[in-house]
């Protein structure tokens, strides 16, 4: 359990229909600040496909991908991606909450339990998050959770139907050496 009534845990198969539902309920809230999806995202077969993507790179080393459940069902999710280890030991963070969850804390507490993830079991040395420079939301939780904002990336991603800046963030995890 991560915060009241939301648990943390590795995304599966059988999570597709759940994450379809949601992601389908919370299109305009989330247009914005997502990549334009085709319908086909929007399903229980198509959330099965990026899940199966998803498990290939978790087995490959390159994400940890989680999903979030509260009151039994997906509201949202929190992946670990891009995992680079030697010298550098680092991971981008990606995440969302279901709007009717959003400022409960659940975002705030799923980051933290990824950082733990990222520096405990991953052995990262840092990880790193992007919003929207809008995204005022999400850099409240990137703030709580210890981040602090590096730089700024001009049309850095396409999302909300065009090339958007987003401020960039970064949490320290450890110092340790990295291991030979």
């Amino acid at each position: 359990m991560i915060v009241d009534g939301v648990e943390m845990r590795e995304i599966r198969e059988a999570d597709a229909a759940g994450l379809a539902e949601v992601l389908d309920r919370n299109r305009a809230y989330m247009a914005p600040y997502e990549p334009v999806r085709d319908e086909g995202f929007y399903t229980a077969a198509g959330q099965l496909e990026r899940i199966e993507a998803l498990l290939a790179d978790r087995d490959g080393g390159r994400v940890r991908p989680y999903v979030l459940i509260g009151g039994g069902v997906p509201i949202g999710a929190i992946t670990l991606n891009t995992i680079v280890l030697g010298a550098l030991r680092s991971a981008a963070i990606g995440y969302w909450v279901d709007q009717a969850w959003a400022g409960r804390g659940v975002a705030t507490a799923a980051l933290e339990e990824l950082c733990r993830i990222a520096r405990d079991e991953v052995g990262l040395h840092r990880v790193e998050a992007g919003t929207r420079v809008e995204n005022l939301a999400s850099q409240r939780v990137l703030a709580k959770a210890g981040f602090e904002q590096y730089g700024l990336a001009p049309r850095y991603l396409h999302v909300g139907g065009d090339w958007q800046d987003h401020r960039l963030f970064q949490l320290l995890l450890n110092d340790e050496p990295p291991a030979l």
